[in-house]
């Protein structure tokens, strides 16, 4: 829906997000950049999409809902035929299906449609109710048209016919664009979409191909298919992925990307030859994801404030550690995006680009044609670059020239992969790195792990008895009286920072008993974090040789709060388990 730029001005005065000269200065970059204002004001994060719709809707008199798409009834939603809702973006959300002069509440994404209200008069006369709801919000509901991943492609499957589970010989019918493969490679995908999978694997076995999805981090099974649509699921894919489809015995990496619901996802595609055949693994990447705000990723108190800080020094480097798949690339990413300014030229060489930032040089390492970290960071230094980011520091020539960059005036920012903050510093020593350089360069490390987000809805709070609390006393490394004190006057500052409610004493949260099987209690992850900052005392450290061990021990003196800590506290608000701290921390 297109708001006119007069009204989204109006909404922006009445709301009060912006001074007047802001708004004045947002409404010359959009008549600049030839932009409508609505565009720019999502593109720059003054309004999400939900408050600009809510506004918009008191605006013109018409209420606005916020569909939970997970509790839609289907046969409701079916009250529209699909192809209807789909053309019309509107969905049934409420209204009984046996009684015709019951209400029908109808979410629309443009309530001036004029054409739209028409069929919606046809179909149940004059007993709508119509409500505006976010593009977003329609398309998932849209998306609930369609039943579970294991139904639709064993349909899929079923109609293919030839029911005999030996692999065969591949034929351009089978995976041709409307063939039963296609069909099931693209049910796979959308499954993949919809429930917010970060990794697709398919993964041949003796008798089957299972198919299995990364939520949240941890892998579920899907669905089982017979082994003989192997070699044509292999096939179609790598057809979307630009490989050579007679190539077996090699693995294979390759990309492509799908449009859905007015969202662009890339799949980062991997092949591997096993025992049983060609396993393939498809990261999913949604490209049209905003960079989450800092505060809105996990960070608050000290650690929030030492890298705001650290990030508008003219120049220095920040670091980020931690094991692959535990968000080091989402945190580079949001505060690349902070910075990303007109007056800034920010370029990267990244292997490969996950995110896709406007007004950022992104460049990608390429090693089949001599574009290496080394010689890509070479290029940018000739680019007059006031921020590079170097996606991984993986040798000692990277790290030199890193630290070179961070020396002679840029804001360099990087990642390593090493278990906490503190064994950052000793690693770029056994890159050859001096220890005078890593202690004048270095602005702030910071460790970091992904844990599960419990949901609100799904969880309970309970207090922890004696032998829990000793169990936690043991696993946190909780000594004393004092340490409880401090424990909770940080859980104060953070229940403030992340507007959570204030509890009183040691309560802690958990998944409720006895939910459906296929809720977990939990969805979506959040960032646990340790921020440290390179103080005069660490430097000190840093060049005496100091331990990792010794060096953490004096951050945590001056109120670095480690990351096993801050799970702790955010576990306090709600945030998360005891359990999921646990699992992703110990050592």
């Amino acid at each position: 829906m297109r708001i006119p730029d007069i009204t989204v001005e109006e909404l922006l005065k009445k709301s009060s997000v912006l001074s007047v000269d802001k708004l004045k200065a947002l409404i010359e970059q959009a008549d600049n950049e030839k932009l409508p204002l609505q565009e720019l004001v999502l593109r720059s994060n003054i309004l999400d999409e939900a408050t600009l719709t809510k506004l918009y809707a008191e605006s013109i008199g018409i209420p606005f809902v916020d569909i939970n798409v997970k509790e839609l009834d289907r046969e409701i939603l079916k009250q529209i035929p699909e192809k209807i809702a789909k053309l019309y973006n509107m969905v049934v959300f409420a209204g009984s299906i046996d009684n015709p002069k019951e209400v029908r509440q109808i979410a629309m994404e443009d309530a001036d449609d004029l054409q739209a209200i028409d069929v919606l008069h046809k179909l149940f006369g004059q007993n709508i109710k119509i409500f505006l709801a976010t593009k977003f919000t329609i398309l998932s509901a849209l998306d609930q048209y369609r039943g579970n991943i294991g139904s639709e492609i064993n349909k899929v499957i079923t109609e293919s016919g030839d029911a005999d589970d030996e692999e065969l010989a591949v034929s351009e019918d089978e995976i041709a664009e409307d063939s039963p493969i296609a069909q099931t490679v693209n049910l796979i995908i959308e499954y993949a979409i919809k429930s917010g999978a970060s990794d697709i694997h398919i993964e041949p076995r003796d008798k089957n191909v299972i198919i299995r999805y990364r939520i949240d981090g941890v892998l579920r099974e899907a669905n089982r298919l017979p082994k003989r649509t192997l070699s044509a699921l292999v096939s179609r894919i790598k057809i979307l992925s630009n490989l050579k489809i007679d190539e077996r015995r090699a693995p294979q990496d390759g990309r492509f990307k799908i449009t859905m619901n007015g969202r662009v996802f890339a799949f980062r595609v991997s092949t591997l030859p096993i025992s049983e055949g060609e396993k393939v693994v498809m990261r999913v990447l949604d490209e049209s994801s905003e960079p989450l705000p800092l505060l809105k990723l996990g960070f608050w108190g000290k650690a929030l404030q030492d890298i705001q800080e650290a990030s508008v020094e003219p120049h220095g480097m920040l670091l980020v550690t931690g094991p692959t798949g535990s968000g080091k690339s989402t945190t580079l990413h949001s505060v690349l995006h902070i910075l990303n300014k007109p007056d800034v030229n920010i370029s990267t060489i990244e292997d490969p680009i996950e995110y896709k930032l406007e007004g950022v040089n992104q460049t990608q390492v390429n090693p089949v044609a001599g574009m290496s970290f080394v010689a890509g960071l070479r290029a940018l230094l000739r680019q007059d670059p006031n921020i590079i980011m170097v996606g991984e520091i993986r040798d000692s020539e990277t790290a030199g020239l890193g630290v070179q960059a961070a020396l002679t005036g840029h804001l360099v920012f990087s990642t390593l992969h090493t278990n906490n903050a503190a064994t950052c510093l000793p690693r770029l020593l056994d890159m050859g790195i001096e220890p005078f350089l890593i202690a004048s360069v270095v602005r702030v490390v910071i460790g970091q792990r992904l844990v599960r987000r419990l949901v609100p809805e799904d969880s309970e709070a309970y207090e922890p008895n004696a032998a829990e609390k000793k169990e936690i006393e043991r696993a946190f490394n909780i000594n004393s009286k004092q340490d409880w004190y401090r424990i909770l006057s940080l859980v104060e500052v953070a229940q403030q920072q992340f507007e959570r409610p204030k509890t009183n004493g040691i309560l802690l949260y958990r998944p409720k008993k006895n939910l459906p099987k296929e809720r977990t209690g939990y969805k979506g992850r959040m960032g646990i974090y340790e921020v440290l900052a390179n103080t005069t005392d660490v430097q000190k450290m840093i060049v005496t040789n100091s331990t990792s061990e010794e060096i953490q021990k004096k951050a945590v003196e001056e109120g670095m709060v480690t990351m096993q800590l801050d799970g702790l506290i955010k576990a306090m608000l709600g945030m998360t388990s005891i359990e999921e701290i646990l699992r992703v921390t110990r050592e």
